[in-house]
């Protein structure tokens, strides 16, 4: 993604959001599947992380059609709204990948599976891409 688009930047913004909580949400099914054994606090932690990146992903649609309706003129409340909510996204984001660092260290499934420690880093690394992305890129609009 590039960080800066002209008066497009928070759509492309947006869109980039949507498409990380989506894969953000999958990766939730895919730990869970990768580690059959896993603990039930993380299963139930997984779930909900699940939950809260289909909200996010959402929110992020809403502000997309949003965005779409005001034909480039976006209000500068509105503006101010999609900057916070990418700021909840990165937070959001961050929070996630100190959850996978968690569930690297502390649960036994993933320590005796060393596909599943491949797989959460390369899921951690995806998650902190979106956070350089969306950081950098707020700083355009």
């Amino acid at each position: 993604m590039q960080y800066f688009y002209g008066t497009q930047t928070p759509l492309r913004v947006l869109d980039e959001i949507e498409l990380w909580k989506q894969q953000e949400s999958e990766h939730t099914v895919v730990i869970r599947q990768v580690v059959q054994n896993l603990e039930e606090n993380f299963v139930e932690q997984l779930k909900a992380w699940e939950l809260a990146f289909a909200k996010a992903q959402g929110i992020a649609v809403r502000y997309v059609e949003a965005v779409i309706r005001s034909k480039g003129a976006i209000a500068p409340v509105l503006l101010q709204e999609i900057r916070q909510f990418t700021l909840f996204s990165i937070n959001q984001s961050m929070s996630f990948v100190s959850f996978l660092n968690q569930l690297v260290a502390e649960s036994e499934a993933v320590e005796n599976n060393p596909v599943a420690v491949v797989v959460i880093n390369h899921i951690r690394r995806e998650s902190e891409y979106l956070i350089g992305i969306i950081t950098a890129a707020l700083q355009h609009f």
